[in-house]
């Protein structure tokens, strides 16, 4: 089911190109695809969206007023969930609030120099676009860790868009979710089309600053064709794990937290790294025995025999340099004082220490957003924030006493780069006083 890679005395790049590592975005039908949907939602507008609605997604909405979801239907939904379910939602809301609550920035000025005044100003973002996938699964997570951000950033409108069912309604725990989170407006609408509509504004749904949100290929190819007209969070692939065991952990647990992972998607990838032979033999065992009782064991089959695998090492220091490579979304350390290894994590999405902080507990009720960089991206993305929502710029004031004293090295350091007009700006503002004529 899953194979073993022996990398004792064998170097990182050697295991690193053992491994078949998915990617969703060298897929060059499926972005053939995505361009002609996003060609025709600029041009034609709803009247394209509707018709990708029907083709793609089976449903049949009379006209562009139903792609709005009324806040009677969201009430609806909410009213369906039982007390149990809303309690989830709530709390774990709270939890992810309280955790974005601590990642505000706020604007700030420095007064260092006399006469100077620098800073920088934080603006939260006006209109941001949420994508939730739906189809197969209802994400409501999705909804919570992609809204709550936002709110928290001070974003003024947040646009939620997910696809509906066949028969046009949208799952009750996504509109729950929303209601909980505190999206502004919702709308039936999925796929490239969805992210076209939010990335270039229809007569329905309004233009957005910033797209942010999981889904498959095709809004992941969308994401990244849009990605100038719009800013977005992060291409998204496949889920991916990564865990790190010594003679510690248990191999139930391993087990269990690797096919949590490989239960996304047939691409996900689940990676077990080790010095123990024991603990790859055992976790085999129960990964035979467990997968036995789950309703997704052929997905769960299928990505731990393409994309997992089993690796033994010689030391937890190369199963560390060898994750550092790997960079993965989720880095779970199954590992005695796993605080100690902290500071030798360089790249990851989100790391889980210890034998009970699984993976799935960071997905819905911790509070750290799930919404993580994949496919190696650890190296240079970092999770969605608040940080996210928001725009920066910069605040400069001189007096003209302060300008002086440096007005000949901007003007100098202009002329270095052959840039006489900047110069000019500089030194005109003190030639009056070269003449001998006071300010």
């Amino acid at each position: 089911m899953i194979r073993t890679i022996d990398g004792r005395g064998k170097n990182t790049g050697w295991i690193v190109n053992s491994l078949n590592r998915p990617s969703q975005l060298e897929a060059h039908k499926e972005r053939e695809v995505v361009l002609s949907v996003l060609k025709s939602v600029r041009e034609e507008g709803d009247a394209a969206l509707l018709r990708y609605t029907r083709e793609f997604d089976r449903a049949e909405l009379a006209g562009p007023e139903d792609l709005c979801v009324s806040k009677e239907e969201i009430e609806d939904a909410y009213k369906k969930m039982n007390s149990r379910q809303l309690d989830i939602l709530e709390k774990a809301a709270r939890r992810i609030r309280r955790f974005h609550e601590k990642q505000k920035q706020e604007s700030w000025i420095s007064f260092e120099e006399k006469g100077v005044l620098l800073g920088q100003k934080v603006t939260p973002m006006e209109r941001v676009g949420v994508y939730v996938p739906g189809g197969k699964a209802a994400y409501p997570s999705s909804v919570l860790m992609n809204v709550i951000p936002a709110l928290v950033a001070g974003v003024e409108e947040i646009i939620m868009v997910t696809p509906p069912g066949a028969d046009g309604t949208i799952n009750p725990s996504i509109l729950a979710a929303a209601r909980a989170a505190g999206a502004h407006r919702i709308y039936r609408a999925g796929g490239a089309q969805a992210i076209a509509a939010l990335a270039y504004g229809t007569e329905t749904i309004p233009k957005v600053d910033k797209i942010v949100g999981p889904g498959n290929i095709y809004v992941a190819l969308a994401k990244r064709e849009v990605y100038g007209h719009v800013d977005i969070d992060m291409i998204a692939g496949p889920s991916e794990i990564v865990v790190i065991a010594d003679s510690s952990a248990r191999p139930s647990y391993v087990a269990a937290d690797l096919m949590s992972q490989a239960e996304h998607d047939t691409m996900a990838s689940a990676i077990l790294i080790t010095d123990s032979v024991e603990i790859i033999s055992e976790v085999k065992q129960e990964l035979a025995m467990q997968i036995e009782k789950l309703p997704l064991k052929d997905t769960i089959r299928t990505s731990l025999h393409h994309y997992g695998a089993c690796i033994l090492v010689d030391t937890t220091e190369e199963a560390i340099r060898l994750s550092n490579a790997l960079a993965p979304e989720h880095l779970e350390l199954a590992i005695a004082n796993p605080l100690d290894r902290l500071a030798d994590i360089r790249h990851a999405g989100a790391v889980f220490l210890g034998h009970h902080s699984p993976e799935p507990v960071g997905d819905y009720m911790a509070g750290p957003n799930h919404v993580l960089p994949t496919s190696g991206t650890a190296r240079f993305f970092s999770p969605l924030g608040t940080e996210d929502f928001v725009k920066k710029s910069s605040i400069l004031f001189y007096d003209k006493e302060a300008l002086r004293q440096i007005h000949q090295d901007a003007a100098d350091f202009a002329r270095m780069e052959g840039l006489t007009a900047h110069a000019n700006a500089m030194e005109v503002r003190f030639s009056d006083d070269e003449e001998g004529i006071s300010p």
